[in-house]
């Protein structure tokens, strides 16, 4: 059983020192594709460490399947760990380094043979058996320290940053060489990156982490369409969403309204409500609205023309079929608007932005909790 839980889970060094991981509680469920993400000394790595028993637990309970494993040395885990670094034994063949752990377990010569030369054809590294690691390219050595942790067969494979090492384009291809290999095997998995692209297209469920504390559990749809706070809002999704503040107001017809010193924006009647429900008429608020939810085209402008801003473009960057434009609103920061590689834009043209406000997410300024969720 490859299921996985971490009740309560935290780790510090030495009485004094602050919490790395702190309260940490999760169930993974057996079969699941499970990423951790966050920026880097958020405890995401300390954590995957704690499962594979690379790091002792402070306090909390660990338990892979129905066993308690806190003080269960890793070989008697059932787990196998994929390095960020790869971890090959250099002086050792590609067939010696993934009979390794084989070997360990005093296995049958003619067995250890099948399940390497199993592994290598579910990996493509065939051809490479009898080369030394610094005979390969990255992308094949980080398939042999996958072979390596699959030869074992074992309930859980976890995975600290495998790719960060390669280049961007053999990055695309590894992800999907891990999926693909996680759907085969259907065994528990535990990813951690520091790559929200990595997080959005690889996990079932993603749990985002800031400062040791989980912030946010669940799939890379709802983390990325509502998210808990300004912190998930700002580190999933690419361009980061826009960020503005302004003041809610209301109007004789119970609709409320996003005011700030140069615009309004009308607020749905549904949002309206569950605003003035938390008691923020008159008050401060974030609003949150991703760069695709922002529209150029004059259809748009005629169907919602109470939800526009009139920017100036400063910056573009091409994208292949998008173009992300940089647009100066009177606001802090620029505000990225994602429009199509085909149409022409000249540097300080005035355009008219259109806000889906359907699609608007509101944060409360001092807890940054989406007052939506």
């Amino acid at each position: 059983m490859g299921r996985i839980l971490l009740n309560h889970v935290e780790k510090r060094y030495g009485k004094d020192k602050a919490y790395v991981v702190k309260d940490f509680h999760l169930e993974i469920q057996d079969g699941e594709f499970l990423v951790m993400v966050g920026p880097s000394g958020c405890g995401k790595s300390t954590t995957l460490r704690m499962i594979a028993g690379l790091e002792d637990i402070t306090s909390g309970e660990l338990y892979i399947g129905d066993q308690l494993v806190n003080h269960l040395p890793p070989k008697d885990r059932d787990i196998a760990m994929v390095f960020q670094n790869y971890a090959l034994y250099p002086n050792m063949s590609v067939y010696e380094n993934i009979a390794f752990g084989l070997r360990l377990r005093k296995m049958a010569k003619n067995e250890i043979d099948q399940a390497v030369k199993k592994t290598a054809r579910t990996l493509e590294i065939e051809p490479y058996l009898e080369r030394k690691p610094k005979q390969l390219s990255g992308g094949q050595r980080q398939r042999v320290a996958l072979g390596r942790a699959i030869v074992r067969n074992p309930s859980v494979f976890l995975m600290d940053e495998p790719l960060s090492n390669l280049d961007a384009k053999l990055r695309v291809q590894m992800r999907t060489e891990i999926i693909k290999l996680h759907k085969q095997l259907g065994v528990t998995m535990v990813y951690v990156t520091h790559d929200q692209v990595e997080a959005m297209t690889m996990g079932h469920r993603i749990v985002v982490m800031k400062d040791g504390i989980i912030q946010q559990v669940d799939t890379p749809r709802v983390i990325y369409n509502n998210p808990r706070n300004m912190f998930v809002a700002s580190f999933i999704g690419t361009p980061p969403i826009n960020m503005l503040e302004g003041k809610l107001e209301e109007r004789s017809d119970g609709l409320l309204e996003f005011h700030t010193n140069r615009y309004y924006l009308r607020i749905p009647a549904e949002q309206s409500e569950v605003l003035k429900k938390k008691k923020k008429v008159n008050r401060t608020v974030v609003l949150g609205i991703r760069s695709e939810n922002i529209h150029l085209d004059s259809s748009f402008e005629q169907a919602r023309p109470h939800a526009q801003i009139v920017g100036t473009q400063k910056i573009s960057e091409l994208m292949g079929a998008d173009m992300y434009l940089y647009m100066d609103i009177g606001a802090p920061q620029l505000f990225i608007v994602r429009a199509r590689s085909d149409h022409a834009f000249g540097e300080d043209e005035k355009l008219t932005l259109t806000i889906d406000m359907q699609k608007a997410l509101f944060f409360d300024k001092d807890t940054q909790e989406n007052l939506m969720y």
